[in-house]
């Protein structure tokens, strides 16, 4: 049996995430205490009490899901659950993954994606930007669309999360006119998310150059286990390739897609268990591999049913 480890990112919060396992298992709680202490605001009174305002605001959201894949994998390895083999997240995940691989540290990994939000959400002006979910065409549909609808400005498609769903990102004007031209293209749906940035995008650039400075003043370790990069679902063996791979993250494309396929085909996972609220990845998963395992850990049922898979796998 061969695991691996998936970490979601933004899109997968809601006020009152976590509260189940929290109670019964403190490291939860220890694991937001943690990531409060670094950005000094806490971080457990958002998650559990909103508004949706500022548990949306990405400047909360990043080190939000960054502390609940974590403080979920925590729980795991107190559980005795099956380390897994292989790791990736998707976006903002990314970062949790590389702090279960030993990468990063965790108070680290919080300093990061702290600057990391806080660099995004400067590069774009509030509502200038926007991103949407396009469902049921061809990634080469959606592609063409975005050139058709740029005139000038920014969209571009920047999630290949499954077949048949992509997200979209870019100056909010063109964004709007990419879900015509999808739409009219034959999308079943072209639906706007309730982001503040537009990530993944061109827009993004600014800030990863900013980004890659900060990332030089952080010591990144030996990976413990494989992490599969979003830009091109590959792992990095040095240092600054991995910083140069994070930086690529915030204007290049989530490969998410080809991800779970390298996970499977490339590093033999035979089981995949999401590490954080909700079951986003384990839902796309059903649509990229049918014959992969999957299960997610966010409340007490759930990680015995996912203790419960690791053990029949």
């Amino acid at each position: 049996m061969s695991i691996a480890g998936l970490f979601p990112g933004q899109g997968s919060q809601s006020i009152g995430m976590l509260a189940e396992l929290s109670d019964s298992f403190p490291v939860v709680g220890e694991t937001f205490r943690e990531a409060s202490d670094v950005l000094g605001r806490d971080l457990w009174l958002i998650a559990q009490y909103g508004p949706d305002a500022e548990i949306n605001n990405t400047e909360n959201t990043q080190p939000l899901m960054l502390a609940a894949g974590v403080a979920c994998l925590r729980v795991w390895q107190q559980q005795k659950g099956a380390a897994p083999t292989a790791l990736a997240g998707h976006s903002l995940g990314e970062y949790s993954a590389l702090v279960a691989a030993d990468v990063l540290t965790f108070a680290d990994a919080v300093k990061l994606v702290g600057e990391r939000a806080r660099l995004m959400q400067n590069a774009v002006p509030a509502g200038e930007g926007a991103m949407a979910a396009i469902l049921g065409l061809d990634d080469e549909q959606i592609v063409a669309a975005c050139a058709v609808a740029a005139q000038g400005d920014v969209v571009e498609a920047v999630n290949f999360n499954s077949p048949g769903q992509v997200v979209i990102a870019g100056s909010a004007a063109a964004v709007a006119r990419a879900i015509v031209t999808t739409t009219e293209a034959g999308a079943k749906k072209a639906i706007p998310l309730p982001v503040s940035v537009p990530s993944h995008c061109a827009l993004m650039k600014p800030a990863a150059e900013q980004l890659l400075s900060q990332l030089a003043e952080i010591t990144f370790s030996a990976a413990q286990v494989p992490v599969l990069h979003n830009i091109d679902a590959a792992s990095r063996d040095t240092a600054e390739s991995t910083r140069d791979a994070l930086a690529q993250q915030l204007y290049r494309p989530v490969r998410w897609v080809d991800t779970i396929k390298s996970l499977q085909n490339d590093h033999q996972a035979t089981v995949m268990i999401e590490f954080g609220p909700g079951r986003v990845l384990t839902g796309l998963n059903k649509r990229i591999e049918r014959r992969m395992k999957a299960a997610a850990v966010f409340d007490n049922a759930s990680l015995e049913a996912a203790l419960k898979l690791s053990e029949e796998a």
